[in-house]
């Protein structure tokens, strides 16, 4: 049974021309690991320095999100604790562009705000992001996480596309956040 499951999870993983899959605990060593695969990859495909630069970017910004705000008050939550710290991201190509999807948990509030944020991101054109980092950076406080909120506006600006996001209700005060980022 357990030898179809694989080859099914594998024939998916070739259709959707996955990259690279990762679902567990985020740590720092992770992040270097996966950056150099990517690189192994990237360079295997013979990518352009531009497209690679953009790539590696944006999933910089992604995996440090993921790090960063991983939520870990677990006296809150009915969640498992090596569940709450978890994570997954993949990556893909589809045609000629790279596609970074991640998901997580999150709290209710939390979510309210972000959600909040993502609309207004994805409701600005280039310009407006540009300007709004730059205000961001210039005058955002820092969070209890050492961050200062930029990590959003920067996938949006370098990708160059809408984020695509969801939450999924887990259970009344916790959610799962989907993102997904399309990178041309």
């Amino acid at each position: 049974m357990i030898k179809n499951d694989i080859y099914e999870l594998y024939q998916t993983m070739e259709r959707e021309n996955i990259l690279l899959s990762f679902k567990g605990v985020v740590t720092s060593e992770l992040l270097t690991s996966v950056l150099s695969i990517m690189e192994s990859k990237m360079d295997y495909m013979e990518e352009s320095p531009k497209t690679k630069k953009k790539v590696f970017n944006v999933l910089v910004e992604c995996l440090q999100n993921l790090y960063h705000h991983i939520d870990v008050e677990e006296s809150e939550r009915n969640i498992e604790r090596i569940e709450v710290k978890s994570a997954l991201f993949m990556i893909s190509k589809k045609d000629d562009n790279f596609v970074i999807q991640t998901g997580n948990y999150i709290d209710v509030e939390s979510a309210e705000d972000l959600e909040s944020k993502l609309i207004q991101i994805n409701g600005m054109d280039k310009d407006e992001l540009k300007k709004f980092y730059q205000d961001v950076l210039n005058n955002g406080k820092m969070s209890e996480k050492g961050t200062a909120g930029l990590g959003m506006i920067d996938i949006a600006r370098k990708s160059g596309n809408k984020l695509e996001y969801l939450f999924l209700p887990v259970n009344e005060s916790s959610r799962f956040f989907c993102l997904t980022i399309k990178i041309d």
